[in-house]
């Protein structure tokens, strides 16, 4: 049990070290690229950061831990919205995470929230409905596949469209400030140690499967459970590290678009899980992971209130959006509990 528990914390560590790695260089990237540290940390940024789930959860399937695929997969999207609850309530400049100035990420969220509630439909009716499969993929991770790629597009036209407006606004002023001159390293550079740190995760990844499974076997509380909370919780050390790191730099919006984009990428990963199993990935895991699914959807769209708002009081002391944020996915977490 010592074993397996130093084992975990070892592939732990070697995570985090690369979720710093990939924020550090992915805010280099969105720099030298002028692509925006939202689309770097929608698109690029969150799909690196979900290798520990994709390398994790095939590994999962293919010793036959089904629950616990799906478990890390909508577990680590409610550990991302912890995370980012939690980063927005220590916070203490007057620029809040969930705030109308992040609100140019309800997109992103929005997204998110569309194709959780898709997985969790999925994990409901996915036994009671016909098993039909195109190219060995059920109908629901297509949908899920069709969505993400139309949200994705989505997102490049409207970043595309935010830049230009924003080069426009700065052409227009007039007498404009000279700007500091910003030392940014090359862009090779920058994608080298970001692959680096990728392939760190790929690594890393697989071996977090079978450490989970047998701490799983070895506490009986079932592959359930340990997969919303224990793998999720390594898994989504990436974006915790990044997130953190991210605000430390003063990219914001590389922290926000990690965590949403990684959500939605999150049920991505349900396409080629599913390619791996015979008949669709849903039906064969506990309706028990409609809890979580749900929990991440209501939870999101309370983050999309508080970017939304525009009210100009808000407490002292206590931001009520993420704290309402941490009582539904902290509720949703006991509940899942009291299920498995």
């Amino acid at each position: 049990m010592l074993f397996l528990a130093a084992q975990f914390l070892v592939l732990a560590l070697v995570v985090a070290v690369a979720g710093w790695l990939l924020a550090r260089a992915a805010d280099q990237i969105a720099e030298a690229t002028g692509l925006g540290r939202l689309l770097i940390g929608s698109l690029l940024l969150a799909a690196v950061t979900s290798l520990p789930e994709l390398s994790v959860d095939v590994a999962a399937v293919r010793a036959g831990f089904i629950d616990l695929a799906a478990g890390d997969l909508l577990g680590s999207s409610l550990m991302n919205l912890l995370i980012l609850a939690v980063i927005d309530l220590s916070i203490r400049s007057g620029r809040r995470m969930l705030s109308r100035e992040a609100a140019s990420h309800a997109l992103s969220a929005t997204l998110g929230i569309a194709l959780t509630a898709l997985a969790g439909l999925a994990v409901l009716t996915a036994e009671r409905l016909p098993a039909a499969t195109l190219l060995g993929i059920g109908g629901w991770s297509w949908a899920i596949l069709l969505a993400y790629l139309l949200g994705a597009r989505m997102l490049f036209i409207n970043q595309r469209i935010a830049v230009r407006l924003a080069a426009e606004a700065r052409t227009d002023t007039s007498a404009a400030a000279v700007e500091p001159v910003v030392s940014v390293p090359p862009v090779w550079r920058s994608a080298t140690v970001f692959g680096a740190a990728a392939a760190a995760l790929f690594v890393a990844g697989p071996q977090l499967a079978h450490v989970a499974a047998a701490l799983a076997e070895a506490t009986g509380l079932g592959g359930t459970f340990v997969g919303t909370t224990l793998v999720a919780v390594s898994t989504s050390l990436p974006e915790l590290v990044a997130s953190i790191t991210a605000v430390r730099l003063g990219a914001i919006d590389l922290a926000i678009g990690n965590a949403f984009g990684s959500n939605a990428f999150n049920m991505v990963l349900f396409v080629p899980l599913d390619a791996m199993q015979a008949g669709s990935i849903f039906a064969g895991v506990s309706p028990t992971h409609a809890v979580t699914a749900f929990a991440v959807v209501l939870a999101t769209a309370i983050a999309i209130l508080g970017q939304l708002y525009h009210g100009e009081r808000r407490l002292p002391l206590i931001e009520p959006d993420a704290f309402l944020m941490l009582l539904v996915l902290l509720g949703g977490l006991v509940l899942v509990y009291m299920m498995s």
